[in-house]
């Protein structure tokens, strides 16, 4: 993730929505992935919006942004759609009568534009379900009747779980609670279990079934991932009842994944979007590794080996710098040569869809 400059010159972040240097408010453009400030324009509620990449073009806040408070987004002025290309993508949304639920709702809105910064920063495909309404990408976020880390849906009484269905990512919102996700982790003994994480993962069930279900790249990716046609429920009931088979970590990237090929899959592909948002962090901060600047990610880029070498300089010095701290290791985990294949795969899948060109922001039916 990159951080940018506000029109006065002042630093400003990614969920920022006003300057604390000029007062400004700020808006994120989605067509041109910058953070930027903005001022009245136009007629009635469009904004012009400052940074030069607008290129003079008019927006408006989404309506998350005005009415709700939990997104810092702007739509083109001349798209029809009220909300913002992240928001429009929501199914369902917290009950917001229920207290507490408009601070996990914000927190869920924060990382679900993380997650949709990278994807388009490497011109990811993203097909709403205006556009697609049996497989485009969707989101619901549900909510627990009782304690939190009972994960209980209010209607079924059924335990919500946080997947994916056929373009629709569910995220339970005890997530998006410190204290619920926490006792989960501990209670699963994960070593790492956050909500961008989740969203990540999540994200890579939808592209296995976009680009690489029924396309030429199954076989190869059998060869790597294992066969997907295994009993998957079959195959979680034994994960969860005997836990990881010994040995896993040579093959796999994290215990989890040794569950099934499709977990397996998505829990690399988590893994590659953890890579390249944070080696893009380091990049825009001017972290040098041996001399030089970390290497830049971004669409098409050829030199996987050089990132995995970064990649494994900077976990190196971040989990140190953790420890320094009394804390857990930032990235505890163990590439592998298998694993660092399978990163591999996924790093030559995005760079060959990834289309020639401006970088171009959900395809919707409605949009301009």
């Amino acid at each position: 993730m990159k951080t940018f400059r506000c029109h006065c010159g002042n630093t400003i972040y990614f969920e920022n929505n006003r300057c604390l240097a000029c007062g400004r408010a700020l808006g994120f453009l989605p067509d041109v992935l910058v953070l930027s400030a903005f001022e009245p324009g136009g007629e009635g509620d469009a904004v012009f919006a400052l940074a030069p990449e607008a290129g003079g073009r008019l927006y408006r806040p989404c309506r998350n942004y005005t009415d709700q408070e939990v997104c810092n987004w702007l739509v083109l002025e001349a798209d029809p759609q009220p909300f913002c290309p992240s928001c429009r993508l929501n199914r369902v949304i917290p009950n917001l009568d229920t207290p507490g639920n408009r601070r996990l709702w914000y927190r869920v809105e924060t990382a679900k534009r993380r997650l949709l910064y990278t994807l388009f920063s490497l011109r990811l495909p993203i097909v709403g379900q205006d556009r697609d309404p049996h497989t485009g990408l969707a989101f619901s976020f549900l909510e627990d009747p009782g304690p939190a880390a009972e994960f209980i849906d209010p209607v079924s009484r059924h335990r919500v779980l946080t997947g994916h269905d056929r373009g629709l990512i569910t995220i339970n919102l005890a997530e998006a609670d410190d204290p619920a996700r926490e006792l989960m982790r501990e209670r699963m003994n994960e070593l790492y279990r956050t909500l961008l994480g989740h969203f990540r993962h999540e994200s890579g069930h939808y592209y296995w079934e976009r680009l690489v279900r029924d396309t030429p790249l199954l076989g190869p990716w059998r060869e790597l991932f294992g066969d997907e046609r295994a009993d998957y429920a079959r195959a979680l009931e034994r994960h969860y009842g005997q836990g990881p088979p010994p040995g896993w970590e040579r093959e796999h990237i994290s215990a989890y994944a040794s569950a099934h090929p499709w977990e397996d899959w998505a829990e690399t592909w988590a893994h590659y979007l953890h890579i390249t948002d944070t080696l893009e962090t380091a990049h825009d901060y001017g972290l040098n590794v041996d001399g030089r600047a970390v290497l830049p990610t971004g669409p098409g880029e050829p030199y996987f080996g050089a990132l995995m070498a970064d990649w494994s300089h900077l976990t190196d010095m971040m989990n140190a710098l953790n420890r320094s701290m009394g804390l857990p290791d930032a990235y505890p985990f163990f590439l592998s040569d298998t694993a660092t294949r399978k990163l591999a795969f996924v790093h030559d899948l995005i760079a060959s869809c990834a289309p020639e060109g401006p970088r171009a922001p959900i395809r919707s039916a409605a949009g301009p």
